[in-house]
């Protein structure tokens, strides 16, 4: 086993509601451990902030294979790039290699500024992929929450990614679960997280357009396969139906799943099992690619 110095993160203010707080502390006491037979590359750089590093987990072998980048969640305000650490092994069982990058946090640093980190580090794994076994031409993107908000993101802002540098040919597939795909909301209840997005996360109101995947639909040719629980809020699964219901209507394949049982955290903890339903849809994609 390798250990992972979790108590050494840097410090993060309070989250919101007891959920997310014990959300975090369950998949960081995951994070403890990589289990044996994993290889770790802890906190590679791809920029100059402190947050802009990853992670990369995968089996000791030589062989080249594809990547899954997933981004950690916490409504652009929270949370670590080890919160998805405890996917390591089912991943490298399925024959691919997990990255798990960093961001810069709002309110100090408010939207674009996830966003255009994602592409900065997507523009770095494609670059050096070969450096840890992964194929530079095969590149998943995936993430949890406000993560799946930001993969969804770079997937469909096509022409800002390639403006970044993002060999965006190499960007097979998109999987985003539980993710926030429309920011936009009328009136955010006071106190509420449809607020705190005006309130701590986007730089103007009108922001709310150009960061939601769910306006950059048009003309898709990428695979996506959206995900949601059954008891996630209303507003995310009105997000990925109606996101859903667009790419329908685009080049690109899409499907949505709703994950039956669960809360919006239970549809990432689901995945510490190697039998969860994401995987096999995820198998389905990358299979679907070789074909």
């Amino acid at each position: 086993m390798t250990t992972i110095d979790i108590d050494g993160l840097p410090p993060q203010p309070p989250l919101p509601f007891k959920a997310a707080a014990d959300y975090a502390e369950t998949v960081l006491a995951w994070a403890r451990t990589v289990p044996s037979g994993l290889q770790l590359a802890r906190n590679v750089a791809y920029g100059p902030d402190a947050s802009h590093r990853y992670d990369v987990y995968g089996a000791p072998d030589q062989s080249v294979l594809p990547v899954l980048v997933f981004w950690h969640g916490g409504g652009w305000t929270h949370g670590h790039k080890e919160w998805s650490a405890f996917m390591a092994e089912p991943v490298a069982r399925l024959g691919l290699r997990l990255v798990t990058p960093g961001y810069r946090l709002a309110p100090a640093h408010r939207l674009p500024a996830a966003f255009d980190d994602s592409l900065a580090a997507l523009r770095h794994i494609a670059a050096h992929a070969r450096d840890f076994g992964g194929d530079p031409q095969r590149i998943y993107l995936a993430g949890h929450s406000a993560g799946g908000h930001l993969a969804a993101l770079a997937a469909l802002r096509t022409a800002d990614a390639r403006q970044a540098g993002v060999p965006v040919e190499a960007l097979r597939g998109c999987l985003p679960l539980s993710a926030i795909l429309d920011l936009h909301h009328p009136q955010p209840p006071a106190e509420s997280l449809e607020e705190r997005v005006y309130s701590h996360v986007l730089q103007r109101p009108d922001d709310d357009a150009p960061m939601s995947p769910l306006c950059w639909t048009a003309g898709n040719r990428m695979p996506f396969c959206l995900g949601y629980g059954e008891m996630d809020s209303e507003r995310v699964a009105r997000s990925n139906q109606r996101t859903a219901a667009l790419l329908a209507l685009q080049p690109g394949p899409v499907r949505l799943d709703r994950e039956a049982g669960l809360d919006h955290f239970g549809t990432h903890t689901r995945l510490r099992d190697g039998s969860a339903p994401w995987y096999a849809r995820l198998t389905d994609m990358v299979r679907g690619e070789d074909q």
